[in-house]
């Protein structure tokens, strides 16, 4: 697979950051560009841009490969200039059907993200705030997070 580019790479560190400043309050950890092990028995692994595992879910199993067991709380997507929405779409139905509560999709793009859990979709733009009852202190605008 190609390596994403600059603008990825500064959507990924900026969620990063915000989802770090949760870890630090308590709420959990999080990783980026980590292996997830989704399914077994065929294997399915997957790398998102990046993983919150809440507090509730620790401690975290690590396969002998060094992959997470321990499926995360929320999932996060860059949506990248080759990627179909209805190949992300698939990996999100993925994510939820393994027990991911959250799915954050950042679609510069579009200028939108796209946050999937069970029950929907609700989409965010420029002027929103991303928030979730999952991290209760977790508060950032979107344009922080959409490439420049």
């Amino acid at each position: 697979m190609t390596p994403p580019g600059d603008m990825h790479a500064d959507s990924q560190a900026s969620i990063l950051y915000y989802l770090k400043l949760a870890a630090l309050e308590g709420l959990g950890k999080v990783r980026g560009d980590v292996g997830v092990i989704l399914s077994r028995d065929p294997d399915t692994v997957v790398g998102p841009d990046a993983a919150f595992i809440l507090t509730a879910s620790l401690p975290l199993k690590i396969s002998p490969e060094g992959y997470l067991e321990t499926i995360p709380d929320i999932v996060v997507e860059i949506r990248s200039k080759n990627d179909s929405m209805p190949e992300v779409e698939d990996k999100v139905a993925d994510y939820l059907a393994a027990g991911v509560k959250l799915v954050w999709v950042i679609d510069s793009a579009k200028d939108s993200i796209y946050a999937y859990e069970p029950t929907g979709r609700t989409i965010l733009k420029r002027g929103d705030v991303l928030t979730t009852s999952l991290l209760p202190t977790f508060r950032v605008p979107v344009e922080k997070l959409l490439e420049e």
